[in-house]
């Protein structure tokens, strides 16, 4: 086990799901409610993480924030920051790419509250902001798990946006699946068995938490 590497896996896995959650619900709020009728291609962007082969998102992120760019020469130049072969740029890449894995299971979750719940607890006094803590997000709570759980779980196996974005920077950059590809590439089948069963591992788990999640969600809106 590389364990360097899965300290930066998991490092990346849980920054990402805990920055991405409060804008993943407002997001998804707003789509589940809203009757805008941009809303199918505000979807549609949404899903473009999901449909592009990760390398594209990788390539342009490349040519949009590396030193040889207007934006990536500004960026370093004004605040030192660097978004290429950093672990920064990994993370800014990551959220990027995971934003549909959280928003989605949030998006069902809210939609599936019935509109019925909301005029009643206006009626009965309550604010907005109000309803939503009291009674949108007890109800919402698989979808945020669920949301939190695939992102977590798709940030630790992802791959060819941090090939492109971070490469291969031992204690920064490197993750458990690029170091997969490495023992792999040196013939090391037996630290890559082990690093790929730990990620299958924790695939699992987090599919088996949104499915556990998801049956008890009738239960609450009940």
């Amino acid at each position: 086990m590389d364990w360097q590497a899965a300290r930066v896996s998991l490092l990346l896995a849980v920054l990402t799901a805990v920055l991405l959650l409060p804008p993943g619900i407002a997001l998804a709020r707003w789509l589940a409610l809203t009757s805008w009728r941009g809303k199918p291609l505000a979807e549609a962007l949404l899903m473009l993480p999901l449909l592009l082969p990760p390398t594209v998102i990788g390539f342009y992120l490349l040519i949009a924030f590396g030193q040889g760019s207007p934006l990536g020469a500004w960026l370093a130049r004004q605040f030192d920051l660097r978004l290429v072969f950093s672990f920064q740029g990994l993370l800014f890449a990551s959220l990027l790419v995971n934003l549909p894995f959280m928003v989605q299971p949030i998006q069902r979750a809210f939609a599936a509250i019935p509109n019925s719940l909301r005029e009643a607890a206006w009626v009965s006094g309550l604010g907005g902001w109000r309803t939503f803590l009291k009674i949108e997000l007890p109800l919402a709570w698989p979808g945020l798990l669920g949301g939190v759980a695939l992102t977590a779980a798709h940030t630790l196996g992802e791959f060819g946006v941090v090939l492109m974005v971070g490469g291969s920077i031992a204690g920064e950059t490197r993750t458990l699946s690029i170091a997969i590809y490495d023992r792999v590439q040196a013939f090391d089948l037996a630290a890559a068995h082990v690093m790929a069963l730990s990620l299958v591992a924790c695939s699992l788990a987090a599919v088996a938490l949104v499915f556990a999640a998801d049956r008890r969600r009738p239960l609450q809106e009940r």
